[in-house]
């Protein structure tokens, strides 16, 4: 099934992103977070899926999309300025690479950081209305729920494979925040929902990946998906049911929290007597500590992109070590200009669509705020669990970022649309009451 699954989306998939880029897109971003050859090793071998999908998608970009973009100047500067600080980021750590102490693992780096960038560009010139925006919301918060589903399955069989093997190259902690980021979006699209069965699916995922979450023993994803629900329920416009339906979600947490996950959670704040945290935290401390005497060493230009391992060892770590820290590490590697455009990227996305939210009025598709609030309590999950865990290349919120910004292209879109019709209009009765303000024959009129 998963052969078939697999084989059906990719060649399917290619065939008609030829014509119709964005859904090589869907594809493309389904397998990124489904990741077919880790789901189903034993059917699925090794054969390049998601590259084929991504070649079929650039080729009917640059045919299809592309010639259109620069005829019509489709977008906005509001969504693209958002990838336009990826982009920056990406072309720094290019630059980085080319005096890099050891160019091969540098360049690896920014090989890794194209095969995102790539789609990120596709994404933000093809998404141009809100049905291609649910879209996206949709393939995203599916694919992640089936993950957590196949979790949860091997969890009540009796292994816990997220907590002891992870999930593909993505250690639990990785494959958590992921569903963490993906919960943000799904709490808001349930409430935008107006079918049952589309409420029903959105249900089942945050459940599955809410109780991902608390199997996985992942410390940093708990305290993202508390940081997640608090940041969604303050911007949701409540009332009584609303209290009412979040006091519920959180009972249903709680109770499903066993007494090891809940002393395991709360370890994270406990002092030994000698003043030191438990071992792993005072890690990370110790960890962060050592990455700011090599930051110090050049922070504008860092150590060079995915250096940090490389000299993990010379303070006594293994080798190979990560920071255990997406925001530090990136800020050691590759200086302050580079975490400037890497945070910015969801930083701006973040205010941009906080703006949006505030200005938006009772005209406007319910969708654009409602987007704008998940994709805000997305990334604030994300954000706070991204502290606690070094994962440059998980995908997910780079997605999610991309329906932000491409809420706000499409925002903007539709506002100046408007904006035009009315100015068409305004002029229209302005001709006609300068023309026939001092009266009009009608008796000399040709068509009476």
């Amino acid at each position: 099934m998963g052969l078939l699954l697999t084989v059906t989306l990719a060649y399917g998939g290619a065939a008609l992103a030829l014509f119709r880029p964005f859904y090589g897109l869907l594809v493309y971003v389904c397998f990124a977070i489904v990741r077919p050859e880790d789901m189903w090793p034993w059917s699925v071998q090794d054969g390049n899926y998601s590259r084929i999908i991504a070649v079929s998608m650039l080729i009917g970009w640059v045919w299809r999309t592309l010639p259109k973009t620069i005829a019509r100047r489709r977008g906005s500067a509001e969504g693209l300025w958002v990838v336009g600080l990826f982009v920056g980021y990406w072309l720094w750590a290019g630059f980085l690479a080319l005096s890099a102490d050891n160019a091969e693992v540098a360049w690896e780096h920014v090989e890794a950081l194209s095969k995102i960038l790539l789609p990120l560009i596709v994404g933000i010139t093809t998404i141009d209305s809100v049905k291609k925006l649910k879209g996206l919301a949709w393939t995203i918060v599916v694919s992640q729920g089936y993950v957590a589903f196949e979790m949860n399955r091997y969890y009540f069989s009796g292994y816990n494979k997220l907590r002891i093997d992870g999930f593909g190259t993505l250690d639990n902690n990785c494959a958590v925040i992921g569903m963490v980021t993906v919960i943000g979006l799904a709490a808001f699209m349930f409430l935008n929902a107006r079918k049952y069965w589309q409420k029903a699916i959105i249900l089942a995922c945050s459940a599955f990946m809410a109780h991902a979450v608390l199997f996985s023993f992942s410390r940093g994803g708990m305290l993202g998906l508390i940081v997640c629900a608090g940041v969604g329920f303050v911007l949701l416009k409540k009332s009584l049911k609303h209290y009412v339906a979040f006091a519920i979600a959180c009972g249903m947490v709680i109770s499903a929290t066993g007494p090891e996950v809940r002393a395991r959670f709360l370890r994270t704040f406990e002092h030994q007597a000698d003043g030191r945290r438990e071992a792993s935290a005072q890690s990370r401390l110790d960890l962060w500590e050592d990455c700011w005497v090599v930051f110090q060493r050049d922070p504008l230009m860092g150590c060079g992109p995915n250096h940090w391992p490389l000299l993990a060892h010379t303070f006594g770590w293994e080798r190979g070590k990560e920071a255990h820290s997406l925001w530090i590490q990136t800020a050691t590697e590759t200086g302050l200009p580079g975490i400037a455009m890497f945070a910015g990227f969801y930083v701006v996305c973040m205010l941009r669509l906080f703006l949006l939210m505030r200005r938006s009025d009772e005209d406007d598709d319910p969708w654009f705020s409602d987007s704008a609030k998940m994709v805000i309590a997305a990334l604030a999950g994300f954000g706070v669990s991204a502290q606690f865990v070094s994962l440059e290349l998980l995908e997910v919120p780079y997605y999610v970022c991309l329906l932000g910004a491409a809420t706000l292209s499409v925002y903007a879109r539709e506002r100046r649309l408007v904006a035009q019709a009315d100015e068409c209009e305004d002029g229209y009765e302005s001709e006609w009451d300068d023309k026939y303000a001092d009266g009009y024959d009608w008796a000399a009129s040709p068509a009476v």
